[in-house]
């Protein structure tokens, strides 16, 4: 009972909604680091947890290419609209949607689940015949997982509505957390399958957590189905393009993918796993942001009130640089004691470990543009363009295949790029090693270039969104980011001298040269006069002073 009334609380402002979404996205991605690290403890960067990786192309595939993101991008506002006029209306809506989404989704899923060793040839062609038939078994079994997700999105959407932020946001916890279970109890009998059937029963938690919640917003599922029903049809037209770029984004990973199984054995699992690293203060910073603001930020546009608009996309952009950035920096810093805590366990060892790092290294340069790219996209779909970011998305997988292509074949030869990534990274290691690090810097490069176009056509497309007021306090965070980072990286060299190898003393420099030098990051933001620095202080204050005052009465 106290449970559901929990879950049901609703978020009373866009503040609360995104330390909603930062908190629970937080231990998710916590939950998220234990699963890489129990992986890599129990696989290694082996051919098995390549094969884990690599099957999961055709799933996030069908998921991506029907659901993540477009369902809400796309029924959200018609649903907000719908629900405005007349709320019978809007819920038998609801359902002509969900049953002709998950209509297609069948479709789809049974065309892959037959054509799936065929697909993995083409993903994978590095991996042996019996290594391709496993990763083939893999997706098919993960092929469930996208429907629950398909579902899980549509009643997300419903959620967001409503601002009920708490079980939406817990479901990615779930999702984690059912993984976990199949690594920890089903891996050790079923090898690399327990993990993948630990993916279907995280997926199947993270739509059932929501279904009551959305129920008790007044869904209630009816079975109702038309393919021409105009809220369907106009569903169709927005999500078309959100979904054309999803399926670019997975086809780049499809791409990648089959460049690494020509690399080596594990090198699609050091790229996913140094990937997930760096992903991690993306989905706590960016997405939860982006994700809180959302729902205002379409209803301002809406409504016509876009000075409204503009203060509160440069609001979210200046927060988002203000964490973020400190945060990248740091990853660079501290990415080899950040790999030695979380990965460097049982088969994973120092040898991944070294190339992992510097992995990670690379990707640290791209958690700002990272963390920026999805209120970018959400200032599109607030003005219903999903066509624009699925053009420039197409342009960014265009330029990471082909510089993806250069740099591995570059890499392979004695010259000057091969060479500098090297002396980058102190490392003296093979030509494999060396493509992967080239790998990860064209995808690098690619990300920063996505950042710049999405920026320029989204500035063309909604005008100015106080640019110079952004740049200005990107001046001083910058300032105070190198020198914190630089002081940091002064107190890690101190540190390594005495500190040794292992999980505890990656554990304590994290802990240690992270906290102060963030530390130190604020306080030089503050003396530098930063309003972001201010206004995150007046907040977590006025948070206190509220509280205190909830309990005296």
């Amino acid at each position: 009972m106290i449970l559901g009334k929990v879950l049901n609380s609703s978020a009373k402002s866009v503040n609360y909604a995104a330390i909603i979404l930062a908190v629970t996205v937080f231990f998710s991605q916590i939950l998220g680091l234990l699963r890489d690290r129990l992986l890599a403890g129990s696989f290694g960067a082996s051919l098995d947890l390549s094969i884990y990786y690599a099957a999961f192309r055709i799933p996030d595939f069908v998921y991506n290419i029907l659901f993540a993101g477009s369902i809400v991008v796309a029924f959200l506002p018609i649903f907000a609209e719908h629900y405005a006029e007349d709320k019978e209306e809007a819920w038998e809506m609801s359902s002509f949607v969900l049953n002709s989404f998950l209509l297609f989704s069948f479709i789809l899923i049974a065309l892959l689940f037959i054509f799936a060793p065929f697909l993995i040839k083409l993903i994978v062609p590095g991996f042996d015949n019996e290594a391709q038939a496993e990763t083939a078994f893999l997706a098919r079994v993960m092929l469930l997982s996208p429907l629950f997700f398909g579902m899980s999105s549509f009643f997300s959407s419903i959620l967001q509505y409503f601002n009920k932020f708490l079980a939406y946001s817990l479901a990615p916890l779930l999702y984690n957390l059912g993984i976990i279970l199949g690594i920890v109890f089903l891996s050790p009998r079923l090898g690399i399958l327990g993990a993948a059937l630990g993916v279907v029963f995280g997926a199947a938690a993270h739509l059932l957590i929501q279904i009551p919640v959305a129920v008790k917003c007044g869904f209630k599922y009816r079975p109702l189905f038309s393919l021409k029903h105009p809220a369907v049809l106009k569903i169709v037209n927005l999500a078309f393009f959100r979904s054309l770029a999803a399926s670019l984004s997975q086809i780049n990973f499809m791409v990648i993918a089959a460049i690494a199984s020509g690399i080596g054995l594990g090198a699609i699992a050091i790229f996913n796993l140094s990937y997930n690293l760096s992903f991690l203060p993306i989905g706590i910073l960016g997405v939860s942001l982006a994700t809180a603001v959302f729902p205002s930020l379409v209803q301002s546009w809406t409504e016509g009130k876009k000075e409204e608009f503009y203060e509160s996309f440069s609001l979210a952009f200046r927060r988002i640089i203000f964490l973020a950035l400190p945060i990248g920096i740091l990853f660079f810093v501290l990415r080899e004691p950040i790999v030695e805590t979380i990965l460097r366990t049982g088969q994973f060892n120092m040898k991944d470990a070294s190339l992992t790092s510097a992995c990670l290294g690379i990707y640290s340069f791209a958690i700002l543009p990272q963390c920026l790219v999805p209120l970018i996209l959400r200032g599109f779909f607030s003005a219903k363009d999903t066509k624009t970011p699925a053009v420039l998305a197409f342009l960014f997988v265009v330029f990471n295949i082909v510089l993806s292509m250069a740099l591995v074949s570059f890499a392979g030869q004695p010259n000057i790029f091969s060479s500098f990534l090297k002396e980058s990274f102190g490392l003296n290691r093979s030509a494999e090693d060396l493509k992967m690090l080239a790998l990860c810097f064209a995808f690098l490069a690619a990300l920063i270039f996505q950042f710049i176009i999405f920026m320029v056509f989204l500035y063309r497309k909604i005008g100015n969104f106080k640019i110079a007021e952004i740049c200005r306090a990107f001046w001083k965070m910058l300032f105070a980011a190198l020198a914190s980072c630089f002081f940091g990286q002064y107190l890690l060299e101190k540190m390594s001298l005495s500190a040794g190898s292992g999980f505890w003393a990656g554990f304590w420099q994290v802990a240690a040269v992270g906290g102060i030098s963030f530390l130190l990051y604020f306080l030089i933001t503050i003396i530098l006069g930063s309003t972001e620095a201010k206004g995150f202080i007046s907040s977590l204050l006025n948070r206190f002073n509220r509280y205190g005052k909830t309990k005296t009465d």
